[in-house]
C-alpha cells in the first residue's frame, strides 16, 4: 500500500514533464499569447508557415468556450500576456534581424542570459544566436555569438603575438642578427609575431646604428691615447659594435703612423745626405720602410751635388781627372756628371770656329765661366788656320818654281 502512495506522485510529475516536452519539440522560437499561439514574422519558411501566419504550439484550444469561467480565465490570461509584452518579446515583434541583433546586443543577452528565451526557447539550438539569422549573416556582430568570441580571441591572439614579437625583433635587432620571425600558435598569434617581429627588428637596428657611431668613437678615441686594443665588455659581446670600436681605434692608429712615418723620412733623408744607413729596429714594418726611402731620397740629393761638381768641372778641364774624394761612388757620380755636360760642346765649337776663321781672341761673357775650354779650343782652331794657309803659300811657290824652270827650259833650246 505505501508502495502505491509512493508512486502517485513520481507518475504526475513524469507526465506533466512528458506533455511539456512534446509541445515544445516543435516548437519555433518565441514567446505564445494565452491562447498558446502567435504570428510568425521571421524565417516562417524553415518552419512550414507563411509569413504573417496566427498558429499554436497546442498550449490551449483553437476553439472559444461558451462557459462563462472559461471566458473569465481567458480574460485573466491576456490581461497577463498584455502586461508581460511590454518587455518580453518575441522573435516576430522585430521587423528586421538587425533589430533583433540590436535589441539583443542592447539588452546584454548571450548564451546563459536570455531570459526572453530568444535564443531557441531553452530547446536543442540554444547557441547565442537569436532567432534565426538569414543566410549569411555576419554572426560576429551579435554579443556572445560563436563568431564573435572567436572574433575577439583571434585579436587578443595578434595582439600577443605582436608584443612577443616585437620584444624578440627588439633584441635580434639590438645585436644585429636576425632570426626566425615565425612561431608557434593560431594563425592570427604568428601573424601578429610576424608584424611584431619587424617592427621591433627595426627599432633595435635603429638602435645599433647609434651604438655603432658611439663605439666607433670610443675605439677612435683610445686609439689616440694608446697603441693597445683594449675592446669593452659592452662591445665585445656584439660582432657589429666590436667591430666599430676596432674600425674607429684602427683609424687612430693608422693617422698616428702617418704622422710617425714622416718623422722617420726625415730622419733618413738625414742619412742618406750623410751618406750613413742606420735602419732603426724594433719598430713597425711600416716605418722602416718609411727610412728607407727617406734615405734613398738623402742618397739622390746627395748624388746630385757630386754630379754638379763633375758637371762643372767639365767647364774648366779639357780631359777628365779623376777627383779626390773618399769614396769610389762619388768618383763615379763626379764622372757622370762629367760626361754629361752637353752645353761644354757648343763652347768647344764656338771657340774652335772663331780661332779658325782668324777671329781677334775675345771670349764672350755667356763663356766666361768656361774660358780655360774657350781658349783652349780657339787655339786648336787658330792653330789649323795657320797650317792651312802655310800649305797654302808652299803650293804658290812650287808652281812659280816650276813656271820659271819651264821657261828657262825653253829659252836654252832656242838658243842652240
Amino acid at each position: 500500500m505505501k508502495k502505491w502512495i509512493f508512486c502517485v506522485p513520481l507518475l504526475l510529475i513524469t507526465f506533466i514533464f512528458v506533455f511539456i516536452f512534446e509541445t515544445d519539440a516543435h516548437a519555433h522560437p518565441g514567446r505564445t499569447d494565452s491562447s498558446g499561439g502567435h504570428t510568425c514574422r521571421t524565417n516562417c519558411e524553415s518552419w512550414g508557415l507563411e509569413t504573417g501566419e496566427y498558429h499554436t504550439h497546442g498550449g490551449a484550444s483553437e476553439s472559444s468556450s461558451s462557459d462563462d469561467s472559461t471566458s473569465e480565465s481567458s480574460s485573466s490570461s491576456n490581461s497577463s500576456a498584455s502586461s508581460n509584452d511590454s518587455w518580453d518579446k518575441d522573435c516576430t515583434d522585430f521587423s528586421s534581424y538587425d533589430e533583433v541583433v540590436d535589441y539583443w546586443n542592447s539588452k546584454g543577452y548571450s548564451k546563459t542570459n536570455d531570459p526572453e528565451r530568444l535564443d531557441g526557447w531553452g530547446n536543442a539550438v540554444d547557441d547565442g544566436i537569436p532567432c534565426e539569422e538569414p543566410s549569411g549573416y555576419d554572426t560576429a556582430k551579435i554579443n556572445g555569438s560563436p563568431a564573435q568570441i572567436a572574433e575577439k580571441a583571434a585579436v587578443q591572439d595578434k595582439t600577443n603575438g605582436e608584443k612577443a614579437g616585437y620584444t624578440a625583433g627588439l633584441g635580434a635587432g639590438k645585436k644585429g642578427v636576425t632570426s626566425d620571425s615565425t612561431s608557434k600558435g593560431s594563425a592570427a598569434y604568428q601573424e601578429g609575431y610576424t608584424i611584431g617581429y619587424d617592427e621591433g627588428y627595426q627599432n633595435g637596428s635603429e638602435v645599433l646604428e647609434k651604438q655603432k657611431i658611439t663605439a666607433n668613437k670610443e675605439g677612435y678615441a683610445l686609439g689616440k691615447k694608446q697603441d693597445k686594443l683594449v675592446v669593452p665588455q659592452q662591445y665585445a659581446s656584439i660582432s657589429s659594435l666590436k667591430s666599430s670600436f676596432n674600425e674607429g681605434f684602427n683609424k687612430a692608429i693608422e693617422e698616428k703612423d702617418e704622422e710617425k712615418k714622416k718623422d722617420y723620412i726625415a730622419l733618413g733623408v738625414k742619412d742618406g745626405k750623410a751618406d750613413i744607413m742606420n735602419e732603426p729596429k724594433s719598430v713597425k714594418p711600416i716605418f722602416i720602410d718609411a727610412y728607407k726611402q727617406g734615405y734613398d731620397q738623402g742618397q739622390s740629393e746627395l748624388k746630385k751635388t757630386y754630379v754638379k761638381q763633375g758637371h762643372d768641372a767639365a767647364f774648366k778641364n779639357v780631359k777628365f781627372k779623376t777627383p779626390k774624394l773618399k769614396s769610389q761612388k762619388y768618383i763615379n757620380w763626379y764622372k757622370e756628371g762629367f760626361e754629361s755636360n752637353n752645353k761644354v760642346k757648343t763652347i768647344q765649337n764656338a771657340a774652335y770656329n772663331a780661332g779658325l776663321n782668324g777671329e781677334h781672341y775675345k771670349v764672350q761673357a755667356k763663356y766666361k765661366h768656361a774660358e780655360p775650354i774657350y781658349k783652349y779650343y780657339y787655339e786648336q782652331g787658330d792653330q789649323e788656320r795657320k797650317e792651312n794657309n802655310a800649305a797654302s803659300s808652299g803650293v804658290v811657290a812650287a808652281g812659280v818654281l816650276g813656271w820659271l824652270s819651264r821657261r828657262f827650259y825653253v829659252a836654252k833650246k832656242m838658243l842652240k
